[in-house]
């Protein structure tokens, strides 16, 4: 088992940065992909990003290119997600995940979830 706890959101205005973090226990960190995905008021949850578990390779979606940045710290068992230039579109609750790859998880195959963090953007 995996436990990820997230924290870091709130309310931001638009053009303002956030960053969330996600603290893992349990099973060895280093073993698995970390990523992030996002959940709107009536929409389906969407992937958002994920690392590999060295964190050499990422896979971010169209929507967050160039705003956001992943980044871990395997000493730590923490995952980041860094939020820049953040739109309205943007508010939703963020969920950690983690899963064996992470090409897989960006299709969304995920094998643990965090609880969720809100995220509010107002314009």
């Amino acid at each position: 088992q995996v436990q990820l706890v997230e924290s870091g959101g709130g309310l931001v205005q638009a053009g303002g940065s956030l960053r969330l973090s996600c603290a893992a226990s349990g099973r060895t960190f280093n073993n698995y992909a970390m990523g992030w995905f996002r959940q709107a008021p009536g929409k389906e949850r969407e992937f958002v990003v994920a690392s590999s578990p060295s964190g050499r390779i990422t896979y971010y979606a169209n929507s967050v290119k160039g705003r956001f940045t992943i980044s871990r710290d395997n000493a730590k068992n923490t995952v980041y997600l860094q939020m820049n230039s953040l739109k309205p579109e943007d508010t939703a609750v963020y969920y950690c995940a983690a899963a064996p790859l992470a090409i897989s998880m960006s299709h969304g195959d995920v094998d643990y979830w965090g609880q969720g963090t809100q995220v509010t953007v107002s314009s």
